[in-house]
């Protein structure tokens, strides 16, 4: 049994990781300061981790927090492009500072290996598609710029302290218990309960921009395999997460309907700032070095998510 911490373990990430690990039969730690993370959605496990309603800010309890602790997940972050348009002193605090926070606390508490939640929005609006790994990354937003900043903290406390770190940059995660009522949640997650309610959803731009939809199995997978493999393999390195397909925005609308049986139309709105146009993974190099493959295609994850949302009454 490994003794896990994840940050961020309210979020709809987070506590699918924390799931997924207590099914395995390991020891889960977690910490959130339910800014954006829900209690609820780690309700029914409470009882089965070890919770701190904590800030990763605070580094005295993310010392704490790692005290003992084989792999940190860190997931915690204040995950919105428009959010840091509008706020980029706080989305550099939570997303800069917090990771350095953790880091040096998961340092200190010798731990193996810290695995990132870092993100596809480093790679920017370069018109080349797939985006690999290697292609020098152009952020826009300032949400961009922190989560690529965290990659490269990972990287330097691999190169300067020697402490084990894979970042991992997610494509467009949905799935069950993301949080539609957030102005800044996943498209999908609006588009599902809306479309429940036989409500309209709104397409910002012509909708025909395209994007990489990433089951949420699939991200866990990805941490799970990155805490395990060789070290040779996978530290110190960066692994896009995804499927290696894309599906255009209009393309999601119309799946959905047949799912949800929603006869309407949507609304289009104005393009937003910070929003990349197309999005395309190429997995080769986490599928070689981390024999990660998705376990979940995109149809698939969408009649999983839609399911999950009638179940739970968020329709």
């Amino acid at each position: 049994m490994s003794s896990y911490l994840i940050t961020g373990i309210a979020g709809f990430i987070g506590s699918a990781l924390a799931r997924e690990l207590l099914q395995r039969g390991e020891k889960v730690r977690g910490i959130d300061n339910l800014a954006t993370g829900k209690r609820e959605n780690i309700a029914e496990i409470l009882s089965h981790i070890d919770f701190r309603e904590k800030d990763i800010l605070d580094l005295d309890a993310m010392k704490q927090a790692c005290s003992g602790v084989d792999y940190v997940l860190h997931q915690a972050a204040i995950p919105s492009v428009p959010k840091s348009v509008l706020d980029p002193i706080g989305s550099n605090r939570a997303n800069v500072d917090g990771t350095v926070n953790v880091l040096v606390a998961a340092r200190d508490a010798k731990v193996k290996r810290v695995i990132y939640a870092a993100s596809s929005s480093a790679y920017g609006d370069t018109p080349t598609l797939p985006k690999d790994e290697r292609m020098t990354p152009d952020p826009i937003s300032p949400y961009a710029v922190a989560k690529l900043a965290g990659e490269r903290y990972m990287i330097s406390f691999y190169r300067c302290y020697g402490l084990e770190t894979v970042a991992l940059r997610y494509f467009n995660i949905f799935g069950p218990r993301q949080d539609p009522s957030s102005p800044y949640s996943g498209v999908l997650a609006k588009f599902i309960t809306l479309m429940l309610k036989s409500q309209q959803p709104t397409i910002f731009g012509d909708g025909e921009q395209s994007r990489d939809f990433t089951y949420v199995d699939n991200a866990v997978e990805a941490n799970l395999l990155a805490c395990k493999a060789p070290a040779a393999e996978a530290v110190g390195k960066v692994f896009n997460v995804a499927t290696g397909r894309r599906v255009t925005l209009n393309e999601t609308f119309k799946l959905l309907q047949q799912i949800t049986s929603y006869s309407g139309v949507p609304i289009y709105g104005q393009e937003r700032a910070g929003d990349i146009k197309h999005s395309l993974a190429d997995i080769s190099l986490a599928e070689k070095h981390l024999a990660y493959k998705p376990k979940v295609n995109f149809e698939e994850g969408l009649r999983q998510t839609v399911d999950w949302y009638q179940k739970s009454g968020m329709d």
